[in-house]
């Protein structure tokens, strides 16, 4: 969408549960981003998402597309925000992440193994 350079952070199901488990089984104070520690841009997760699916990415979407469906505002709020958040304390504290790469959280979301 738009330039493809927004930042997105993400976390697959799996470790968001592992996270909140982990938190209360440790001393831990003050905020914690429950995030991959590897972000992405939209234009990463388009790729990967095609390159996972075998399939061809489709090419970008302009944003006064979708602009112009939703309102430039709402556009602008949904999809268009880029916010490049690491997990800080997770990280310092060596938290085990199943699925550290946003092509490791697709194969196990979309149940698609990599090629051996």
């Amino acid at each position: 969408m738009g330039s493809g350079r927004q930042w997105w952070s993400w976390i697959t199901l799996a470790d968001e549960i592992a996270v909140i488990r982990w938190l209360l089984d440790n001393d831990v104070s003050g905020p914690v981003n429950a995030t991959a520690p590897n972000p992405c841009t939209n234009r990463d997760l388009t790729k990967v998402l095609g390159e996972v699916l075998h399939r061809p990415t489709l090419f970008p979407v302009p944003s006064f597309g979708p602009k112009l469906l939703l309102g430039a505002e709402l556009a602008d709020a949904l999809l268009f925000t880029s916010s490049r958040v690491l997990p800080g304390v997770l990280s310092d504290r060596d938290f085990p992440f199943a699925h550290p790469t946003l092509e490791a959280a697709l194969r196990a979301i979309l149940d698609r193994p990599a090629a051996a």
